[in-house]
């Protein structure tokens, strides 16, 4: 039984835990033991409340599949165990991030030194961009 919060417990069977072998530099313990985890938890037939498995099926993670499972992978330890719990964590972080509610964005202004910044470069770009053109008085042009 994992705990994500009070009231919100979601039951072992409703988590896949696969070894593989991990990736990377470790010498002989990589070929021999395979130590790394693929957590699979599918969303849509789990025991979590309607409106956060929506929220997490909005999610824009790129662990999150087309059919609604989170595949997490972790292979940061060189046992089974810690990358088993680290798998676990990260499973709990993602669905209490389903829980906040997001924060609205205030509108605001730019200050006014940035705004007389902007509008004296403009001035200035346009004055040297008339220094360029020709003088013209009369009928003859001078440079």
């Amino acid at each position: 039984m994992i705990i994500i919060s009070q009231n919100l417990k979601i039951s072992d069977n409703e988590i896949e835990v696969e070894q593989i072998p991990a990736q990377g530099p470790g010498g002989q313990n990589v070929n021999k033991v395979a130590t790394a985890v693929h957590l699979r938890f599918d969303i849509t037939a789990s025991a979590l409340p309607e409106n956060c498995k929506q929220k997490l099926l909005k999610l824009n993670d790129n662990r999150l599949t087309k059919s609604g499972i989170i595949v997490i992978k972790s292979q940061c330890f060189r046992s089974f165990e810690k990358n088993k719990e680290e798998a676990i964590n990260r499973l709990i972080r993602i669905i209490k991030s389903s829980f906040e509610p997001k924060r609205k964005r205030k509108p605001t202004k730019p200050p006014l030194s940035s705004n007389r910044k902007r509008l004296d470069h403009k001035t200035k770009h346009s004055l040297q961009k008339k220094m360029r053109k020709k003088l013209i008085i009369g009928k003859q042009a001078y440079e």
